[in-house]
C-alpha cells in the first residue's frame, strides 16, 4: 500500500499542533482529517477509518486514553495504528496508554522528520508482516484471517483489538513453540518501539479472557506458546 492510500486522523486540541501535523503528513502522500477532543474523535474515526491516528492524550470532553480504549473495541477498527503524542512523560501514562492498546507513544515536542520516520516504520513493518505471513491460519476451532483482522470461534466473530490479535495469530503460526517476552515484544511492537514487558502479559491475559485458557499456555522462566495437537 502507498503512502497515498493511508489515511491519517489527527487528534489534538492545539490547532497549531493541528496544522503543522496536517502540513507535514500531506507533504509525505497521506489522507488527513482532524479531531479536537476524544468524543470527536470517536466518531470520525467510525466514518474516515483511518489507518493511522495520531492521539493527544489530555483534551477536553474526553481524554486520548478513553477514546483508545473505545476505538480498540470497534472491529472495523482493528487494524488501526494509535500513536500517542502527549506533553504527559510520567511511566503511568506510557503503561496506560500501551495497556489500552497504543501502537507508540512520544512526548511532545515531537520533531516533524522523527514523527515521520515512525510512522513510516509502522507501515513498513506491516507491509513486511502481509508479506511473509500467510493471511489465514485455521488451527482446530479457531480461523485467524488477517486480511480482515477477525479471529472465528467455531465459526462465530470474535473482535479483538489490534495488537491482541496479532499476538494471537503470531503465537498460532508457530504452535507449540515457545517464544520469549522479548521475542514478543520484537515481533509484534518491533524495535522502533520501547514497550515495558509486562505490557505483553496484559495482552496474553485479554486474549484468554476471549478465547479461553486452555490455548496460550505460560512457560515459567521462559515465556508463552499456543498449544495445539492433533
Amino acid at each position: 500500500m502507498s503512502k497515498k492510500n493511508h489515511k491519517v486522523l489527527i487528534v489534538d486540541d492545539e490547532p497549531d499542533i493541528v496544522e503543522i501535523l496536517t502540513y507535514n503528513l500531506e507533504k509525505e502522500g497521506y489522507e488527513i482529517k482532524s479531531a479536537s477532543d476524544g468524543k470527536i474523535a470517536v466518531e470520525r474515526a467510525r466514518k474516515f477509518k483511518p489507518d493511522l491516528i495520531l492521539m493527544d492524550i489530555m483534551m477536553p470532553v474526553m481524554d486520548g486514553v478513553e477514546a483508545c480504549r473505545l476505538i480498540r473495541e470497534l472491529p472495523e477498527l482493528a487494524g488501526t495504528y494509535i500513536i500517542f503524542l502527549t506533553a504527559r512523560a510520567e511511566e503511568y501514562s506510557e503503561v496506560a496508554a500501551f495497556d489500552i492498546g497504543a501502537d507508540d507513544y512520544l512526548v511532545k515536542p515531537v520533531k516533524p522528520r522523527a514523527l515521520m520516520s515512525r510512522i513510516n516504520a509502522l507501515f513498513r513493518r506491516d507491509s513486511k508482516k502481509s508479506q511473509n505471513q500467510e493471511e489465514i491460519i485455521k488451527i482446530g476451532k479457531f480461523t485467524i484471517d488477517k486480511t480482515s483482522y477477525t479471529l472465528y470461534i467455531d465459526e462465530q466473530p470474535v473482535s479483538l483489538p489490534k495488537k491482541e490479535f496479532e499476538l494471537l495469530y503470531f503465537l498460532a503460526e508457530s504452535p507449540n513453540k515457545v517464544f520469549s517476552r522479548d521475542e514478543l515484544l520484537q515481533n509484534i511492537w518491533g524495535s522502533d518501539v520501547y514497550v515495558l514487558a509486562r505490557t505483553v502479559d496484559v495482552h496474553i491475559r485479554r486474549v484468554r479472557e476471549k478465547i479461553g485458557n486452555d490455548y496460550i499456555k505460560t512457560v515459567k522462566g521462559v515465556g508463552y506458546k499456543f498449544e495445539y495437537s492433533e
